[in-house]
């Protein structure tokens, strides 16, 4: 008589948990999948680089003018505050697409560690947003430059200022993506979301003087206001009665508000079901 022997059921064997690089390839694909991300940055760009080009060629000064940087022919308010505003709502986007979808339950149950999701989406943003800024920027200048040099106006990349003005204006995009992303995981509704953005980086700004020290103060820890310092390549007035910023402070501002956004946006998502 033969005895039957029992075989412990096997388990399956864990899943390793996810790398922060697959996470990174993981939001890279999502961004990459959207189908209006590679026709927006297109248009953007396209936009800045000819609101750059148009605001040279109605310069009049440039007709008989020296040869000086010209920092708002080359970086016009109109083509970037547009760069801010589509930075900013994309960078929404790419979290409360998947609010509304629902897909960020998915992303959840698979990968439990939020705060870590966060900061993928936070680095894959800020280095396209990084290259879209960098592209606008270089392209800004090189097309007001060109046009400038008809009239014998020009100058060259190593003309003192220009650097910074090109640097400012290529981290404005990824430093609004940012805050657009921060703000899409504290609020997860993109109307609100974007709303918030276009008050908090547009609006807000013109709703303060620089000819009071507190109205001043807050005014130049804008994003805004702190890219228009440094752009600017002349020294302020002495004798002015206005309190203009300080190209320190105004490098401050680019860092802490996505710095703070992020954190905050890490911090809630740590703390609540999805």
């Amino acid at each position: 008589m033969t005895t039957l022997t029992s075989v412990p059921p096997t388990t399956p064997a864990a899943a390793p948990p996810a790398r922060f690089r697959d996470l990174l390839a993981s939001e890279w694909i999502k961004m990459r999948s959207l189908r209006f991300t590679p026709w927006a940055i297109a248009l953007t760009v396209l936009f800045v680089v000819g609101a750059a080009a148009v605001a040279t060629l109605t310069d009049k000064a440039t007709v008989s003018g020296p040869a000086e940087f010209r920092p708002f022919d080359a970086y016009p308010a109109t083509g970037y505050w547009t760069l801010m505003l589509v930075a900013s709502s994309m960078g929404a986007l790419t979290v409360v697409s998947e609010y509304s979808s629902g897909l960020i339950r998915t992303t959840t149950m698979a990968v439990p560690a939020r705060g870590s999701v966060v900061l993928a989406k936070a680095v894959v943003t800020a280095a396209l947003w990084t290259a879209v800024g960098t592209a606008a920027s270089t392209g800004s200048f090189l097309v007001s430059q060109a046009i400038l040099n008809g009239h014998h106006a020009g100058v060259p990349i190593t003309h003192p200022g220009v650097f910074r003005a090109l640097a400012a204006s290529a981290l404005l995009a990824p430093v609004c993506a940012l805050v657009g992303l921060g703000l899409g995981v504290l609020l997860r509704h993109a109307a609100a979301t974007i709303t918030t953005s276009v008050f908090t980086l547009l609006m807000l700004p013109t709703m303060f003087s620089e000819s009071n020290r507190w109205s001043a103060d807050v005014k130049h820890a804008l994003v805004s206001a702190a890219w228009n310092r440094l752009v600017q390549t002349w020294e302020p007035d002495p004798a002015s009665l206005g309190y203009t910023a300080t190209v320190p402070g105004s490098w401050s501002a680019y860092t802490l508000w996505p710095l703070i956004t992020v954190a905050l946006a890490v911090l809630v998502v740590k703390r609540r079901d999805v």
